[in-house]
């Protein structure tokens, strides 16, 4: 049953909107061990954004490519993409990436940074970094915070 339960962690940190920032929490109010909820939350949502990072360029010609056989036009950009850009512009990709897991969603983040012509390599870094910093503060501020109410 505890096998189970860390799975679910695994695949709700996975999950685009759920990620980090709402598994951890729950893992820990449910009893689980903080340190192995972080852990595994952390890997859960790193195996998803790495692919994101690494296959963006394949994906985008692909896309390209589909979009003129139909003749379709380009999207317009949605006010996600336009935050993104924003922090962007101000803050450069350590600034999206440190950002982007609590103002869009780290797998919107990467994906707004591979569009706007981050190096693969260095984009998969920042948003390592980024994953690992996030999950540590909101194990930490759950411990903590529960600590403080009881």
């Amino acid at each position: 049953m505890l096998l189970l339960e860390y799975a679910l962690i695994f695949i709700g940190a996975a999950i685009p909107w759920f990620e980090i920032g709402l598994v951890i929490p729950l893992g820990i109010l449910g009893g689980l061990s903080p340190f192995w909820v972080v852990l595994v939350a952390f890997v859960g949502n790193l195996v998803t954004v790495l692919p994101i990072c690494a296959s963006f360029d394949r994906v985008k010609a692909w896309l390209k490519r589909r979009r003129e056989q139909k003749g379709k036009p380009a999207k317009e950009p949605s006010s996600r993409r336009d935050r993104g850009k924003r922090i962007w512009n101000k803050y450069g990709l350590p600034g999206l990436a440190l950002l982007g897991p609590v103002l869009t969603g780290i797998h919107i983040a990467a994906f707004i940074a591979m569009s706007l012509g981050a190096q693969k390599y260095s984009a998969m870094i920042w948003m390592t970094v980024s994953l690992g910093l996030w999950a540590v503060i909101f194990g930490v501020g759950t411990v903590f915070g529960l600590d403080f109410i009881t």
